[in-house]
């Protein structure tokens, strides 16, 4: 009886050229693949933090050079009533931008996936994703020609139309009274952010398993039911991911505030990010301005850091 041959492993040609440009897991040449973003993230994040948290020492009005005087800017803010208006402002831009879109936004994604996309196809769920998402893709100077439009008092859309529909007794200076203004960027926060959270949903609905919602409808589960119960335990994570960012985006708005209002009437729906931006240009205390823009960066480091351990704490529960 004829034995086969014993075929052992094919010798390896060494190609010098190839294996020269591929990177040592332990040596050296792998960290170079790393220096550039390093570099950029040293000039363009790193530097500019430190110089920033050194100018909330100081007093400097962008010329000669900075006088340190302590902890007098950090004292100031503490006492400073327009810092703590805008702050307060900000939390009212959490609830535009965060907590009604977040909300809205899980609606809209179960409702489009689950009852639209089932009774009338993909292709129109993904169209209305599309016109949702729309309003993130206009530049913000744009956008705020356009609002500024609707609401303009005099001939804006939307005194007009009021007035077309009989509720003339409505018109209203939309952005330059003092009890609407901060509202009306409300409103349009919620416009310009509902979308984000909508396209995340949607693509974090597409790794539910569709026999738990078969199983749920069998035992008599309504589509509210099913919808608290396994759309929103699942997709816990992305509900995680998507407040946080919008938090952090809330925290730092500026160009709506910049572009329609300017902080006012008064001081209305001035933004901690305006009033920094101002005491730097406008005003010309940078290092109070400094002061400001270092008190929000630790206000959404310290969030940062207490919605990552919520994250993590819910994730443990669950095993």
């Amino acid at each position: 009886m004829a034995t086969l041959p014993v075929i052992g492993p094919r010798p390896r040609t060494r190609d010098m050229g190839s294996e020269s440009l591929l990177p040592r897991a332990g040596g050296r040449s792998f960290w170079i693949y790393l220096l550039p973003g390093s570099v950029l993230l040293t000039v363009i994040v790193i530097i500019p933090l430190l110089w920033n948290v050194y100018l909330s020492f100081t007093s400097w009005r962008g010329v000669l050079a900075p006088v340190w005087v302590g902890g007098d800017n950090w004292a100031r803010l503490m006492q400073d009533r327009d810092f703590w208006t805008s702050f307060l402002n900000s939390i009212a831009m959490i609830v535009a931008m965060v907590i009604v879109p977040t909300l809205l936004g899980l609606v809209v994604a179960a409702i489009l996936f689950d009852l639209i996309g089932k009774k009338f196809g993909a292709r129109l769920a993904s169209f209305l994703r599309a016109t949702y998402y729309l309003p993130q893709l206009l530049p913000v100077a744009i956008g705020a020609v356009v609002i500024g439009w609707i609401l303009r008092p005099q001939n804006g859309a939307l005194n007009t139309v009021l007035e077309a529909v009989g509720l003339g007794a409505w018109r209203h200076n939309w952005l330059g009274d003092p009890s609407t203004a901060l509202l009306s960027i409300m409103f349009v926060m919620v416009w310009v952010q509902i979308g984000y959270p909508v396209v995340i949903f949607m693509a974090a609905l597409q790794r539910v398993d569709p026999e738990l919602y078969e199983a749920a409808e069998l035992d008599g589960a309504g589509w509210f039911q099913r919808f608290r119960s396994i759309t929103v335990h699942i997709i816990r994570p992305e509900i995680f991911v998507v407040t946080l960012t919008c938090t952090i985006a809330a925290l730092k708005v500026f160009g709506p505030i910049f572009t329609l209002t300017r902080g006012g009437p008064g001081n209305a729906t001035i933004v901690p990010s305006y009033y920094s931006y101002n005491e730097f240009f406008n005003v010309q205390q940078v290092g109070y301005g400094a002061t400001i823009a270092t008190a929000l960066t630790v206000v959404i480091v310290l969030l940062t850091i207490g919605f990552i351990k919520a994250q993590q704490r819910a994730e443990q529960e669950d095993r």
